[in-house]
């Protein structure tokens, strides 16, 4: 995979056929965690979704993965305009992009 990205994911992601509705493929998870934020919820079109925003008593637990730069288009499309992708540090010391509440 040419150009990959890091990218943390905690939701709808983590699922296995909405990574084959959003990229035709499955992501190899490896289990990270984000400090400074925590989960919660938003209401889109009826239905309810997680979303992260910044806590710093609180810690996140999701996946690493990598995708690449076009697949991260994709996702930005699938994420909606309700979220923002942001450069964070995981708890393991990695960069990583993540989707985070506006």
């Amino acid at each position: 995979m040419k150009n990959k990205e890091k990218l943390f994911i905690y939701g709808t992601l983590v699922r296995s056929e909405i990574q084959r509705k959003v990229l035709n493929r499955l992501f190899e998870m490896a289990p990270d965690s984000l400090q400074g934020y925590k989960i919660g919820e938003v209401e889109i079109e009826g239905e309810v979704y997680p979303i992260i925003s910044s806590n710093d008593l609180e810690e996140v637990h999701g996946f690493l993965v990598e995708v690449t730069e076009d697949e991260l288009k994709k996702i930005d499309e699938y994420e909606t305009k309700v979220y923002k992708r942001k450069r964070v540090v995981l708890v393991n010391g990695a960069s990583a992009w993540a989707y985070v509440g506006l």
